[in-house]
């Protein structure tokens, strides 16, 4: 039976991969400073794994956390742009500083792999469709730039320490348990949660900006694979469908799959924000198997189902 630890274990992401690992028979423990996680996200598997409320900001922490791990599943950050763009001094210490504690610590324990939550920021300014790695751009926000320093920490721990370290460059994750009621939320849980109740969301620009959306559970099966990859060692790969929605089209399909009509209320450009985000995931099929089990339209309806459940 292996040992896992999951960074931001009790968040969005973090607690599906941990939910996975445990109905599977491993063992786990989760590391969360609760600060936007929620333990109720981990209510399937009560009792089922260790908690240690903490700070990857804080080295003994992650050293204590660490201990005994065959892998770490890193989620922890402040997974903002807008948030980044706020308040950098915060995104470079919880997303630069806490994962660079997290690889020392790692390294030191003997794990074997580290799997990083990366993000499609990485490309910033490039303009090449689809998003090919090995084409990053500049940057375009501080949350871009923590990405991108992570990921070359990791690859620099692999070649140094030859721990298995991989970046995971995710796309527009969604699906259930993503929080709607904060001032950074995604967009799919606020369109959804907005259209529930007869709101119109609001749009910043003229809403033909392009995302491409992936279900969470495809997330954790991309995890999975790539901590069991030798191929894919101190690589960064995308983590996407390889399909581009704009968010017109998104309100779109929410309405469809609802049956209603809300339209939206426009609102000037966000700073930060990238116009057009599409992946090519021939390098994550390469190097691992993964490809997207849902579609689009397919988990927007079961992520529809689950808000309407709590609405």
């Amino acid at each position: 039976m292996a040992r896992y630890l999951v960074t931001g274990g009790a968040g969005f992401i973090g607690s599906h991969i941990a939910e996975t690992l445990v109905k599977r028979g491993d063992e786990v423990r989760v590391l969360d400073n609760l600060s936007t996680g929620k333990t109720e996200n981990l209510a399937g598997i009560a009792g089922r794994f260790e908690l240690i409320e903490g700070d990857i900001r804080d080295l003994e922490t992650c050293r204590r956390a660490v201990e005994g791990v065959e892998a770490v599943f890193h989620e922890a950050a402040l997974a903002s742009v807008a948030r980044s763009v706020e308040d950098p001094l915060l995104a470079n210490a919880v997303n630069v500083t806490g994962t660079l504690n997290l690889l020392v610590a790692a390294s030191a324990a003997g794990a074997k792999s580290f799997v990083l939550a990366s993000s499609s920021a990485v490309y910033g300014d490039d303009l090449t469709m689809p998003k090919v790695e090995g084409r990053e751009g500049r940057p375009v926000s501080p949350y871009g730039a923590t990405k991108l320093f992570d990921e070359k920490y990791a690859q620099a721990f692999h070649i140094l320490h030859g721990m298995n370290t991989v970046s995971l460059r995710y796309f527009n994750v969604f699906g259930p348990r993503q929080d709607p009621y904060s001032e950074y939320s995604a967009v799919i849980p606020l369109f959804v949660t907005k259209v529930l109740r007869g709101e119109g969301p609001t749009i910043f620009g003229d809403g033909e900006q392009s995302r491409d959306f992936i279900h969470v559970d495809d997330v954790v099966r991309a995890n999975l694979l790539a901590a069991s990859s030798a191929a894919a060692a101190g690589e960064a790969f995308n983590v996407a469908c390889g399909v581009g929605t704009t968010v017109n089209g998104l309100l779109a399909a929410v309405n469809e799959v609802l049956g209603t009509k809300v339209e939206a209320r426009y609102a000037p450009p966000r700073a930060g924000d990238i116009l057009h985000s599409t992946a090519d995931i021939a390098k994550a099929r390469r190097l691992t198997g993964f490809a997207p089990g849902l579609s689009f339209l397919d988990g927007l309806k079961a992520t529809i189902e689950w808000y309407k459940k709590r609405s």
